[in-house]
């Protein structure tokens, strides 16, 4: 008879011990799923998230300025740095802006902070999580105004309203302290208090003027790519450019090391997780086949001694370990799919359990729990559990051709 329909046909004679196996496994499948969906779904949040902050996914920036930052590092001819990049397929956007530290005065109060200066033309929110976050005003209407979007904490810090003025003061290109005044536009809140707390919006040809740049000179680019997973051949695509020779390339990673240093420990907890989720199926694998092997002894040496080769009945038991982890593959994807669909589009709020500050390494993230999976995950999970299933069966597999025939038939 042939050793697949033997297989087959052998899984059945248990059906209860199969149907329980094979729903462990499509459990198995169902746990994988929604830890790795979850890891998918929220490093990308995150990651997409911080670049909207300021830097992007690629960053181009003067030489130093990420190690010392200063605004007397500058980088030229952005607008040709700028075009060079967004031509380039797995770029969605590219963003000129002025970043550094400033003294935001009010009539009754100074405040140390930090200042972005965009360009209005270039921003828009799917790239400046602060324009997204405006809850009152509006955005920058012209890169050339002396109006001034602030955090909603900065704005009590310095009793600020809509309309009111506010003084602030930083060092030029020379190193000489210099200050301007502009007037309150609008009021963003991003939900973390650091940023809400010192962060304020500036039009970038004022500040250049400011800063005594020229209107072709900024501390960054911030380029916005279609999949963050491609930052990296960015950056080494971009590096290689001999246009780029003279500025300094980066990835979110290394624009973000603290992000990148907690994804990066976050994802290691979430492997370890996946490893005792797919030991836990093999283990149940492990138990039914070695369970099956130990009833059959007698069978197995009546099987060797009609002829069967120790290798074929190897062969045999792995076919039953195969087709009972396509049957908990199977079943798995089945129970699976209406899950991932309603995670992928409704989710889990989790906003009572993390409060309305819910943010990771100052990046701030949506509190309803959703899951998301890339190609090479869903390839992962299969093939992983798929391996350790086919594992698990090799030892009973093994067990059941060493017994000796008169052994076997010794055993009732």
């Amino acid at each position: 008879m042939n050793l697949n329909r033997l297989a087959w046909r052998n899984l059945w004679r248990r059906k209860r011990r199969t149907m329980i196996t094979g729903f462990s496994v499509a459990f198995g499948v169902m746990l994988a799923v929604t830890f790795t969906g979850a890891g998918d779904y929220f490093y990308t949040r995150m990651i997409d998230a911080g670049a909207s902050m300021g830097m992007g996914h690629v960053t181009i920036e003067a030489v130093d300025y990420h190690r010392a930052p200063s605004l007397k590092k500058r980088l030229q001819h952005v607008e040709s740095l700028r075009e060079k990049a967004l031509q380039l397929p797995q770029v969605s956007d590219v963003m000129t802006r002025i970043t550094g530290q400033a003294m935001f005065a009010s009539a009754s109060k100074s405040v140390g902070g930090m200042f972005i200066a965009v360009d209005p033309a270039q921003e828009n929110s799917e790239n400046n999580l602060f324009i997204r976050s405006i809850i009152e005003g509006s955005m920058l209407s012209s890169p050339e105004g002396r109006n001034i979007i602030v955090g909603s904490k900065l704005a009590q810090k310095l009793h600020l309203r809509m309309g009111k003025k506010v003084v602030y003061t930083t060092t030029d290109v020379h190193g000489e302290i210099v200050s301007a005044i502009a007037r309150v536009s609008g009021i963003f809140e991003t939900g973390i208090s650091e940023v809400d707390g010192a962060m304020a919006m500036l039009p970038i040809h004022s500040v250049q003027k400011v800063l005594g740049y020229q209107v072709d000179e900024a501390t960054l680019l911030g380029i916005i790519l279609k999949d963050q997973r491609f930052s990296k051949s960015m950056r080494d695509k971009l590096a290689a450019m001999p246009l780029y020779s003279k500025a300094e390339v980066l990835s979110w990673q290394q624009s973000q090391p603290e992000l990148a240093g907690m994804i990066a420990v976050d994802k290691s907890s979430n492997y370890i997780s996946q490893l005792l989720i797919g030991l836990l199926v093999a283990a149940g694998i492990l138990n039914t086949m070695l369970m099956s092997v130990l009833e059959r002894t007698r069978e197995f040496g009546v099987m060797m001694a009609v002829g069967m080769a120790p290798g074929a009945l190897f062969r045999l038991i792995m076919l039953e370990s195969f087709w009972l982890a396509v049957i908990g593959l199977i079943a798995g994807i089945i129970i699976t799919i209406p899950w991932y669909i309603y995670m992928a589009n409704t989710g889990i709020d989790l906003s009572g359990a993390y409060g309305d500050d819910f943010n990771f390494a100052g990046v701030l993230l949506d509190p309803v729990m959703k899951i998301r999976l890339f190609q090479e995950s869903i390839v992962a999970i299969l093939l992983g559990l798929f391996t350790l299933a086919l594992a698990a069966g090799a030892y009973p597999a093994w067990r059941a051709g060493r017994i000796p025939p008169v052994e076997s038939l010794k055993t009732i």
